[in-house]
């Protein structure tokens, strides 16, 4: 009997089995070549369709009953995870998780067991690796890719790179920067998500001549967040906004000597009172942010209260005054500097040690109330000068 194909003149290839489905239950099913069996329906087809349940295990048949590249795809249909072994179930060729395909081929077939090659063919219509198809913003989650915006919090100052892609930053340190790569560096539709969680500004600061809503930098405030976008030339805020609700509130905190260091929760408080007997000068730390303070200095005693965000220019209140301050983040300023409209001006008494109407670099030198009908001028501390309604005294003044 001839073997060799009267068309082609070829040997003529044992007849495959292109496609079966099979079924096993807590159990291994053991597989025959369509050529070494007639009797056998549980063939190593070319497709391969396995619903599985409980533990099982499918079976290939000898390795050395075929040629080196037979092969087989195996799909499992079913809702459970199923091994594939070598012939009498000696070694693991691979595992196929529910709705993944794995194709296997005969690379060494000098024994029953063989080895087998392995190409990975995916889960369902989406085909390939959902974890090697996700990217920045993506995340695999089993066969699907789903959104992903991990969150990171920072309190020291980063530079946002290509690799921030759909990342949620959430700063929590007092003031700080944030700043940006090139625009042209990170590309059209790079975007980040930010919230100031922290105690004082952020600053959202750009690199070269790149601009963010038309301006080199922005700052955001404590409690504010916003989408950052890339247009691959400039940037773009989506959704910053601002709270349209305001209250005024009123912190009375008493003081006597040294450093007070307001808390976030404090500091939110528009009118602030300090309290107390002073043993010896104050100072009241405020948070690095953009605010208006309405102070009002009720200590009592020959010492001062200086309000100051730790740096930049500070102000310093006697006692029994009281100040409408404007904070920028770093500085502290009068916020008055005229007198607008019909007003009168009342001063305390003072004293020679803390003179009524004062300078804020020397606040022991102005004038003062010594006494009913009296108007004195104090240097340093010291009287220097008395008015009375007969005029100038003179006497016991240094």
């Amino acid at each position: 009997m001839s073997y060799v194909s009267p068309f082609t003149g070829d040997v003529v290839q044992p007849t495959d089995v292109s496609y079966i489905s099979l079924s096993i239950a807590n159990t291994s099913l053991q597989l025959v070549w369509p050529s070494t069996s007639t009797t056998s329906t549980d063939v190593a087809a070319r497709i391969i369709e396995i619903t599985a349940t409980g533990t099982s295990y499918l079976l290939m048949p000898p390795a050395n009953q075929a040629s080196v590249g037979q092969d087989a795809l195996i799909r499992n249909i079913g809702a459970t995870t199923f091994t594939v072994k070598d012939f009498d179930g000696i070694n693991t060729i691979v595992t196929i998780p529910a709705g993944e395909a794995q194709y296997i081929y005969i690379t060494e077939n000098a024994d029953e067991q063989g080895t087998w090659g392995i190409i990975a063919f995916g889960i369902g219509s989406s085909g390939a690796d959902a974890a090697t198809l996700a990217g920045y913003g993506l995340l695999a989650i089993g066969p699907t890719l789903n959104q992903s915006h991990p969150v990171t919090t920072f309190s020291s100052g980063i530079t946002a790179v290509a690799a921030d892609r759909a990342s949620a930053y959430a700063w929590t340190g007092g003031a700080g920067t944030l700043t940006l790569t090139l625009a042209a560096t990170l590309g059209d539709n790079w975007f980040m998500f930010l919230r100031n969680s922290g105690t004082g500004t952020l600053t959202v600061a750009c690199s070269g001549s790149d601009t963010i809503n038309a301006s080199a930098s922005i700052i955001l405030q404590p409690t504010d967040s916003c989408i950052i976008v890339c247009s691959g030339t400039i940037f773009y805020t989506v959704g910053l906004g601002r709270s349209t609700q305001f209250a005024f509130t009123q912190l009375s905190k008493a003081v006597s000597t040294g450093t007070y260091t307001l808390t976030a929760s404090e500091a939110s408080n528009v009118i602030q009172k300090y309290t107390g007997a002073l043993i010896a000068d104050v100072t009241i730390v405020v948070p690095s942010t953009v605010q208006v303070y309405y102070i009002l200095n009720e200590t009592t005693g020959a010492y001062t209260v200086t309000i100051t965000t730790g740096s930049g220019s500070t102000a310093i209140l006697t006692t029994g005054t009281q100040a409408t301050l404007v904070c920028d983040s770093v500085n502290l300023y009068n916020a008055n500097t005229i007198l607008a409209g019909a007003s009168t001006i009342s001063l305390q008494n003072g004293a020679a040690a803390s003179p009524s109407l004062n300078f804020s670099s020397e606040p022991t030198t102005g004038v003062f109330r010594p006494a009913a009908g009296q108007f004195g001028i104090a240097i340093l501390g010291v009287q220097k000068f008395m008015l009375t309604a007969n005029g100038i005294e003179s006497g016991t003044f240094s």
